[in-house]
């Protein structure tokens, strides 16, 4: 249940390689197919080749002759000079490496696979991508703004948080398992106090059995108090809230429930409009029967929207933003936004974006992700790796990159359950933004929204992961908002559950080449110093190797073939990557 229908499928056509490229046209010449299916081939046919053509001059070149005389002088070297070429080669990988570990803590990057990938760039055929520079003006006021705007480690209501007892509690019976915890729940009972109770409670008596129903911890007495309520008082809108949320076991109950709410509350409302101007206990009373009808009308409208009437939820949530917009902290545009992508609406989504994504307004995952799903819809069903690589990006393939990297810098969890490369749970009531539980609850209903464009989950597999070597390093830089909070990790622990694996910020990995460098610096210094250590057993260790004259060039070209292809390789992703 957790996992939801069919990811296994969707997990198998995301890991499955890319689409090949389009067919040859019969119309080409021999010539064009024939350059064409050696275009793919890579670097290896041609170091083959040179392979083959020194093996035909082996006899013009006297190959052999001069191999038997570097074999006759390497016999005559004496132990020093064993000592001295791995002592050399020792102290020179060693500055070698030294130099790769100082430059990628200061730029993020190897120099040696930098280098490679400027200079095999074109001779691979490849093009540079015409991305716009990160330091555009609008790029840095929208940086300077967010940071403004956004605080550190904020908790949020989830908008699309689910029904206790319809969803959380039917889990519960399935699995065994608690999907909410503590420290979420209590952050719901501080909102339910907040929307639902004021300081003239004390005038009804059904107020004040619910002000202390909102504060008790157990369901069943929470349900029990909201009875009593009702008994007092037949049009208790409230009462009927609580017992919408968490007695209700189907979405049709909640929907009934919550039909009876909206009556009631809609009469405490008239009532408590006309008498507003009386005092300031008036107002305060008109300010919370608002947000109950706000409320009620919310969750009538995610009723209708999982019973399948998704035009008539789409209608009460636009009436609610005309109706009441200074409620703008429920972000009922979320919901719709998801409503209007469910009716495949995407000249509506890309009208609710146009308002709500706005350089003054915060951001979500849920506005970022959207945006980038609609540009990728114009290229994603043509898109192609192979392609992109040999003829670089069109204009519309990089404004869709470039809105996929802006959503994963905002929150990088989120392409891992897209991707289905983690498995999904239940939602959490509230959210912190940029971190796994935002994640967890924008993929749990905008997964199928993503597995309905052709090739949009494909293109997001291939330049996600580009993002982070956009960044700049270390995390105290950002390139389009403000760093990524260093305390995201604390706080999701509290809000998901401890079944739940909690995904961290991907830590930059170091790249090949530093490896290498590393590995290359420590054998030459332990064979170094063997050699100093046993001069002789080193010797006639390094004469049995030169015996075997065939193997050890078989092996040096096996090495060089390796890092060819590992240069190339890189040079490929970097190309895709980074466009």
């Amino acid at each position: 249940m957790a996992d939801g229908d069919g990811l296994g499928e969707a997990a198998t056509a995301a890991a499955s390689p890319p689409a090949p490229p389009p067919g040859l046209s019969p119309s080409l010449g021999w010539r064009e197919r024939l350059r064409a299916g050696l275009a793919g081939t890579g670097p290896s046919l041609w170091f083959v080749a040179g392979l083959g053509l020194l093996y035909a001059l082996r006899v013009p070149l006297r190959l052999c002759e001069n191999l038997a005389a570097v074999t006759v002088f390497l016999n005559s070297l004496t132990p020093k000079f064993y000592v001295a070429l791995t002592g050399t080669s020792s102290l020179i990988s060693g500055l070698i490496f030294i130099f790769e570990w100082w430059y990628f803590h200061k730029h993020g990057t190897s120099f040696i696979e930098q280098v490679s990938v400027s200079h095999l760039r074109p001779l691979m055929g490849g093009t540079e991508s015409s991305i716009s520079e990160p330091g555009s003006p609008s790029s840095n006021r929208e940086s300077e703004t967010s940071r403004q705007n956004l605080s550190e480690c904020k908790v949020w209501r989830n908008p699309l948080n689910l029904f206790r007892g319809a969803e959380y509690r039917r889990y519960t019976w399935v699995t065994g398992k608690e999907p909410l915890t503590y420290y979420d729940m209590n952050l719901s009972a501080q909102d339910h106090q907040t929307f639902f109770t004021c300081d003239t409670d004390f005038l009804r008596p059904s107020d004040t059995v619910m002000q202390k129903a909102w504060r008790e911890r157990n369901p069943p007495a929470r349900i029990k108090a909201a009875y009593q309520a009702l008994e007092l008082n037949n049009d208790c809108a409230t009462a009927y809230v609580l017992l919408a949320e968490e007695e209700a076991t189907t979405i049709v109950d909640a929907e009934r429930l919550f039909k009876q709410a909206l009556k009631a509350g809609e009469t405490i409302y008239r009532r408590s409009q006309q008498c507003q101007h009386q005092s300031p206990q008036h107002e305060a009373q008109l300010r919370r029967d608002t947000n109950v009808l706000v409320y009620i009308k919310r969750r009538l409208a995610m009723c209708a929207r999982k019973l399948g009437r998704i035009r008539e939820a789409v209608k009460i949530m636009r009436d609610l933003m005309k109706e009441f917009p200074p409620l703008t902290m429920l972000n009922i545009h979320e919901n719709l936004l998801e409503s209007l992508l469910e009716l495949q609406a995407y000249a509506d989504v890309q009208a609710v974006l146009a308002k709500y994504d706005d350089i003054s307004l915060p951001k979500s995952a849920a506005i970022c992700y959207t945006a980038a799903l609609l540009k990728t819809r114009t290229v994603s069903d043509k898109f192609s790796p192979e392609t992109a690589s040999r003829r670089g990006l069109s204009t519309a393939e990089i404004n869709a990159v470039e809105a996929i990297h802006r959503a994963v810098e905002f929150n990088p969890h989120v392409p891992k359950y897209l991707l289905e490369m983690k498995s999904l749970i239940l939602p959490p009531e509230h959210i912190l933004k940029r971190g796994d539980s935002e994640a967890i609850a924008y993929a749990f209903f905008h997964l199928q929204h993503w597995k309905r464009i052709e090739g949009a989950l494909n293109l997001l597999q291939c330049t996600w992961e580009g993002t982070f070597r956009m960044i700049p390093y270390p995390l105290e830089k950002g390139h389009l908002f403000y760093p990524y909070p260093s305390c995201t990790e604390t706080a999701d622990r509290e809000l998901l559950p401890t079944f739940h694996h909690v995904s961290v910020y991907p830590k930059k990995e170091l790249p090949f080449f530093i490896h290498f460098t590393a590995g290359l610096c420590s054998s030459t210094a332990m064979i170094a110093l063997l050699t100093h250590q046993f001069p002789e057993i080193m010797g006639v260790f390094a004469k049995a190797v030169i015996v075997l004259r065939w193997e050890w060039p078989c092996f040096h070209i096996f090495l060089l073939i390796f890092m060819w292809e590992n240069v190339v390789g890189h040079a490929s992703d970097e190309f895709l990557s980074n466009s």
